[in-house]
């Protein structure tokens, strides 16, 4: 017991000369550019065509179709209901002026909009943040 004595106050002391690490934490990536509207997804139908930027689709990759974004520009896109994100490049144009009309913004794959939980609903509210401009 008389050693506890001893120990607590040293180790008490020794923890209070520690030094704390100082360096900022890691800055969120910022956006470029912010716009909110629909997500809907393209998938089997299109799984190993030919993309409008010259790869072929892979429905399992995350990766999405934009009428006018550079390919290469990747983007974070936040599903708004239920705040889950998800990167993704841009390889595909779309979606078609119809779409665009009714608010559609970009079209996913399925697995980018398997990650933001919206298979069922088919379309998702989201937030479109371009992190960096294709080239």
């Amino acid at each position: 017991m008389r050693i506890a004595w001893v120990v607590i106050p040293v180790l008490l002391t020794v923890a209070g000369c520690a030094t704390r690490s100082t360096a900022p934490p890691t800055p969120a990536t910022r956006a470029l550019e912010v716009k909110e509207g629909l997500a809907t997804y393209y998938g089997k139908e299109f799984h190993g065509r030919t993309t409008a930027s010259g790869i072929r689709f892979d429905m399992q990759q995350l990766v999405a179709a934009h009428p006018s974004y550079p390919f290469g520009t990747l983007l974070r896109v936040t599903n708004l209901t239920n705040g889950r994100n998800v990167r993704v490049r841009v390889v595909d144009r779309g979606p078609a002026a119809g779409p665009q009309a009714a608010g559609i913004l970009v079209d996913l794959s399925y697995r980018a909009a398997e990650t933001l939980r919206f298979i069922r609903e088919g379309r998702a509210r989201v937030r479109l943040e371009v992190l960096r401009w294709g080239t």
